[in-house]
């Protein structure tokens, strides 16, 4: 049976629109989305609403997770939402870092984040200069090919995945932009 993954990136977040106008990291992790990153995401929702996806998975950052809820809080199908790590950001950058699940759960309490470690982003190594662990080129290959792996073992052949741009350029190949949606057949 074939199986067909969406993958959208997220809306622009504050780290993004930071980075275009000074290219410095503004020190800021999880970084979440900006008023434009929630207008493309309720733009997006609109053309996603003619699919019936079975689930949609999103990452842990919670510019993933404030764009699941645009694209998908009003959808027709109500597929159920996951939050998986896996497919979280390739850690470079400071708004790759993310939080506990504890505080998580604060603002977004109808989602599960109990099954995630307190820990659930790259942490280990010495910390760079600016204070942060950054992930090694070999461990997000790892992390893609296991995730890859992860949705062909899944039963659903409609998901949605809601992620990030370095993590799903190594999935698919694409450079997407915020928003944007790639299509992955398994």
């Amino acid at each position: 049976m074939s199986k067909i993954v969406h993958c959208i990136r997220h809306g622009q977040s504050t780290f993004n629109a930071h980075f275009a106008e000074t290219g410095c990291d503004p020190m800021q992790p999880d970084a979440p989305l900006t008023e434009l990153g929630r207008r493309q995401a309720a733009e997006r929702a609109l053309e996603l609403r003619q699919h019936s996806y079975e689930l949609v998975v999103t990452s842990p950052l919670t510019r993933a997770i404030q764009t699941t809820l645009g694209l998908f809080g009003e959808h027709p199908a109500a597929p159920p939402i996951l939050v998986e790590c896996l497919h979280r950001e390739y850690l470079e950058s400071s708004c790759d870092v993310g939080r506990a699940p504890a505080l998580l759960a604060q603002d977004f309490p109808d989602l599960a984040f109990d099954h995630l470690d307190e820990i659930w982003w790259h942490n280990e190594g010495q910390p760079d200069e600016r204070g942060f662990v950054c992930e090694p080129t070999e461990t997000l290959v790892e992390r893609v090919r296991r995730f890859r792996g992860w949705l062909a073992d899944r039963p659903e052949s409609l998901i949605a995945v809601v992620g990030h741009g370095t993590f799903f350029y190594h999935l698919t190949g694409r450079q997407l932009q915020n928003c944007e949606v790639a299509t992955l057949a398994l």
